[in-house]
């Protein structure tokens, strides 16, 4: 817990292996739970819900979410978790089913509480000097990068690294993208929902609750939620769908209200469903300040960003490129609302 209040923006992890049997076998998923437990442990949180299908194994955390695929898993957490200490366990426990690390990526956003954070989440150079020490060497490709924005308060940090030069691992099905939607200063009425009812008991019923209530039940209706509602507010949900995840947390505090969104999907998909998924997800939270990040080889997804939400009343105020070995094209847009812009003159005045 921060000192002056609760950091929403999450830290990100996302590692892909391979081995002799990555398509049939379960792969990471023959993972005790205990085992997961213990690497929970290291990064300093638990998991409080979970489910899963064919495909993979989803975990709400008591900081976030964990998604546990055959040869992928990513960890996303909050606070002043230490996420980064997951990696050395994972790789142990990997070698032991037969699989190799052969990828990863780091991202998160600027930090609202950033004296609050540990070491090495004190400076992206520590984090990647960090990353770095923590990889084996066959991930020799790699690149870190800080993308930048209009607000100094707005940045998005990627480390990338690969065992081979190409954009993107030749395991990962063409056309993958991949949605990180970072949102604060939310709508103070909307917010309100995210906090127990009087008497209300924090779980699984408080957040099915804030799914209907909310609306975020309606943002991908079909997808199995799994949900959990926290004492006295906050609220984190993961969706599976087919082979395909989405997350959301909330922080709903008045004065460092924050919310994320992260999905992914494909290029071959109707080129509506991203616009509609990000407008209803706008009207969830209807936030005063909004960055997108999306990871794709193509250019195709990134475009309709804009033209989703500038209808909603946001403006887009920057737009970076960047490459990175084993995730392609990375696109950091920040969109900021009326409401935004004149507290920003009034406060200059």
């Amino acid at each position: 817990m921060a000192v002056s209040g609760f950091e929403g923006f999450e830290k990100r992890l996302e590692l892909h292996f391979s081995g002799d049997d990555p398509v049939v076998g379960m792969g990471l998923r023959h993972l005790d739970f205990q085992l997961l437990e213990q690497v929970l442990h290291a990064v300093q949180c638990t998991v409080v819900s979970a489910v899963g299908n064919h495909y993979f194994d989803a975990y709400v955390l008591s900081e976030s979410s964990l998604f546990v695929y055959p040869t992928k898993i990513i960890i996303k957490t909050c606070g002043t978790t230490q996420l980064l200490k997951s990696i050395p366990p994972l790789l142990h426990h990997g070698r032991r089913l037969g699989l190799a690390l052969c990828g990863c990526r780091y991202t998160r956003g600027s930090f609202i509480f950033p004296k609050a954070q540990p070491f090495p989440y004190t400076s992206f150079r520590d984090e990647v000097m960090y990353l770095e020490q923590s990889l084996p060497a066959t991930l020799c490709f790699r690149k870190a990068s800080v993308m930048p924005s209009k607000m100094s308060s707005h940045s998005w940090h990627v480390f990338s690294a690969s065992d081979e030069p190409h954009m993107v691992l030749q395991h990962i099905p063409d056309g993958m993208y991949t949605i990180e939607v970072c949102m604060t200063d939310l709508d103070r009425v909307l917010a309100r929902k995210f906090f127990l009812r009087p008497c209300g008991k924090a779980g699984d019923v408080a957040g099915k609750e804030m799914t209907e209530l909310t609306g975020i039940g309606d943002i991908n209706p079909g997808a199995l939620i799994c949900d959990f509602g926290f004492d006295p507010c906050g609220y984190s949900m993961n969706g599976i769908d087919g082979d395909r995840y989405s997350t959301i947390h909330v922080t709903p505090e008045d004065g460092y209200s924050y919310a994320s969104f992260e999905c992914v999907g494909s290029i071959y998909d109707d080129q509506n469903d991203v616009v509609q998924v990000l407008k209803k997800v706008v009207q969830v939270f209807r936030p005063a300040t909004m960055s997108v990040s999306t990871t794709c080889t193509s250019h195709e997804v990134w475009t309709r960003v804009a033209a989703a939400l500038e209808p909603m009343g946001l403006k887009c105020r920057s737009c970076a490129v960047d490459e990175f070995p084993a995730a392609g094209s990375v696109v950091f847009q920040t969109f900021t609302t009326r409401r935004k812009e004149k507290r920003l003159v009034e406060v200059d005045m």
